[in-house]
């Protein structure tokens, strides 16, 4: 049969029946899905390295004999460490895998194998290891269909081996080479220098006698073109939003200022030079023609909340309803207790609709939105529930928006003919990752904190120092102050051997005695968490022993202690967060990271970042580098693609000048109706890509 870009891959040379459903683990059902089957990296067969001369940092290969292997158990989890050690000449190193590339891949390497080791060399207590590295038996090689010079790495799955997946890859190539038709339009390739996609391919997959610094850096313009061809489609997807956005007319609007004066004088701090910027922006925003869609970016505690109140003054003053969703019920009845505070006296009506009330209850407060007779509305996910019908909705704000979807965002914003649309985010975005998840709206940064914010102490300790740990809780506790104690778990599983809330909660209750200790955690009814927290607020509960759940928008000014346990099974962003519900009061206030000795090492990166600063700034671009764009926000939950081949981290550069080109498109010819602009027209407008390649791709 004739092979096309469309036909599956069982079909491909090579393939069958059985190598096809091992690739569609990997998402690779057609041919065309092989040509995107991008490396990793690269080895370059010409340089062997000794083990004595490996750089710390730098992607080495090196041949060795395999002198065992072993699995380290780390602490009391069932997961383990997988350790190879690897000897030549000159010395010794040790490979380690946090996790198994496929079912019985080390069963291959038995004691005395000689194999080729290729991967990043890493520094671990004051010596060198190599982390998931490729590691090939020497001998493997002579069967290789590829020349000498720089071979391609691929991502693995059990089954495939880096030569059975090039050889797949190259029939690939051969067979529908003719096959492949250019993506964009000729002046962007001359005005960007980039090669021809067909080309690009091909050399991004035989590459050859190259230089291996410029292909190990990924900056070879061959991989360049692929890299911007990913970004360029979601930019130009972004780039239309935005022009789009244009068009449409927003709720018209005055600057009224007498409620948000009213409810400025209710505060007992002056706004700082940062939510006054933010204010400024939103007020420009709001007398344009078209709605509002801006995103705010702030540190933990840097007072967003304050200012999306103060939105929600102006909307309401000018006779519109305003919606605030959170994602939580915790932070949604934060928010709806402080409104009430705000609101009430001048007049304007608030209430809470949560998945979590009655069916009679949630179904009258639905009654009153849609007649009007309340103007500010506080939830979660229920706000978009189809039911719910919105007389006059003029402003929709979310907050923490890394947790709602690019659907739901789109669901709210159906609830009226076009509101204005303001979003926060406690989780500092870097640059890159704003640029691509959030190209679509405006960004405004609050960097300061409040004045008369204590900085925290951070401090990282092993288990061993468990009862030292108890006795500075105690001593907090003397001196009239309230701790946050957070777990992993609610309850203990077969699975995890960790300590969790609901079995702590009554060993705290023994060990700080006569102190009150309550349990907080996600499976607790509305009201029972309302209570608790009712109760934690007014001192008398005096330990709160609680998972993530109050990860936001729980704000206690009396809490001075926040100790985590098993802190190296948390996240960055979440260890951050949870940082922030201390040090919101006038005494000075500590944050204890809790863990285990077994660490990986990028456990051991996370916590020694979150001692040394508390820049939410800082802290989410290391973690962008630690977990990848993916990760880092959630591709599922952000709307953010799976790149295959570009990276967020390192591409930053082609990042720019793709987005760029997308709003150049744009700026030029908002309807794509130019010659030179007719495949961006087919591939957008007409949803008709000019080739399967990237098709999913914007």
């Amino acid at each position: 049969m004739d092979i096309e870009l469309d036909t599956p891959v069982q079909f491909l040379k090579g393939v069958g029946p059985r190598i096809s459903n091992l690739l569609a683990r990997k998402d690779i059902v057609k041919v065309g899905d092989v040509l995107q089957w991008f490396p990793r990296t690269y080895e370059d067969r010409h340089s062997v390295t000794s083990i004595k001369d490996l750089q710390i940092g730098s992607l080495c290969s090196f041949e060795a004999r395999v002198q065992g292997y072993r699995q380290i158990p780390m602490g009391r989890s069932v997961r383990v460490i997988h350790e190879m050690n690897f000897t030549d000449q000159t010395g010794r190193i040790s490979g380690k895998w946090f996790r198994v590339p496929f079912k019985n891949y080390f069963t291959a390497f038995k004691p005395g194998t000689s194999v080729r080791v290729t991967g990043e060399i890493k520094s671990y207590r004051g010596g060198k290891e190599i982390h998931h590295p490729d590691v090939k038996i020497v001998g493997e090689e002579s069967q290789e269909v590829m020349p000498p010079g720089l071979i391609p790495i691929y991502s693995e799955t059990e089954g495939l081996t880096q030569n059975l997946i090039r050889k797949i890859v190259t029939n690939a190539l051969d067979t529908t080479g003719d096959l492949i038709s250019e993506t964009l339009p000729e002046w962007i390739l001359k005005k960007y220098e980039l090669p021809p996609l067909r080309e690009a391919l091909k050399k991004v997959h035989q590459p050859g006698e190259e230089s291996p610094s410029t292909w190990l850096s990924f900056c070879d313009p061959h991989q360049r073109r692929l890299i911007f061809e990913e970004f360029f489609w979601l930019e130009l997807t972004l780039a239309r939003s935005r022009t789009g956005l244009t068009k449409e007319s927003a709720p018209p609007m005055r600057i009224l200022n007498t409620f948000a004066q009213k409810i400025r004088q209710a505060f007992s701090f002056q706004l700082t030079q940062g939510q006054e910027k933010v204010l400024a922006d939103i007020k420009t925003d709001l007398l344009k023609p078209h709605p509002m869609h801006r995103l705010i970016q702030g540190d933990v505690g840097c007072g967003k909340t304050i200012v999306a109140f103060l939105a929600a003054a102006m909307a309401i003053e000018n006779g519109y309803q305003v919606a605030l969703m959170a994602p939580t019920e915790i932070l949604a009845e934060q928010h709806f207790i402080k409104a009430q505070q705000l609101f009430n006296p001048l007049g304007v009506r608030v209430t809470m609709l949560t998945g979590g009330q009655k069916d009679k209850e949630s179904s009258g407060i639905k009654k009153e939105i849609k007649s009007g007779a309340v103007q500010l509305v506080i939830g979660t996910h229920a706000l978009i529930q189809n039911d719910v019908e919105y007389k006059n909705l003029g402003l929709t704000i979310v907050d923490e928006q890394h947790r709602f979807g690019v659907k739901q965002r789109a669901e709210l914003k159906k609830k009226a003919i076009v509101p204005h649309f303001l979003v926060m985010t406690a989780t500092p975005i870097p640059r890159t990752l704003a640029m691509t998840v959030y190209g679509d709206l405006d960004v405004s940064v609050i960097r300061e904190l409040p004045k008369g914010r204590q900085p925290i102490t951070t401090k990282a300790v092993f288990e061993n120092k468990r009862q030292m740990v108890y006795g500075f809780v105690r001593e907090q506790l003397d001196r009239g102050r309230q701790a946050y104690v957070i777990y992993p778990l609610v309850e203990e599983t077969e699975k995890m051997d960790l300590k969790n809330a609901t079995d702590m909660a009554a060993v705290l209750a023994q060990q700080f005695r006569p102190f009150e200790v309550g349990l907080l955690h996600g499976r607790l009814k509305s009201s029972e968490k309302e209570e608790l927290m009712r109760k934690f607020k007014e001192k008398k509960i005096h330990v709160l022993v609680s998972t993530t759940v109050v990860e936001v928008g729980v704000d206690v000014s009396n809490a001075t202690l926040m100790l985590i346990e098993h802190a190296e099974r948390f996240g960055l962003a979440q260890l951050h967060q949870l940082r922030g519900r201390v040090g919101r009061g006038e005494f000075k206030s500590y944050c204890i990271l809790l863990s285990g000795r077994a660490q990986s090492d990028e456990a051991r990166r996370r916590l020694e970042v979150m001692t040394k600063t508390q820049d939410g700034f800082k802290i989410a671009e290391e973690d962008l580098v630690l977990r990848g764009p993916g990760e880092f926000l959630g591709t599922r939950q952000s709307g953010l693609p799976g790149f295959r081949f570009a990276n967020l981290v390192r591409d930053v550069e082609v990042l720019t000048i793709a987005r760029e080109a997308a709003f150049e498109v744009y700026k030029k010819d908002p309807d794509l109706t130019s010659a030179e602009n007719s495949l961006l027209h087919d591939a957008v407008v007409l949803n008709r890509k000019p080739s399967l390649l990237f098709a999913s791709i914007g």
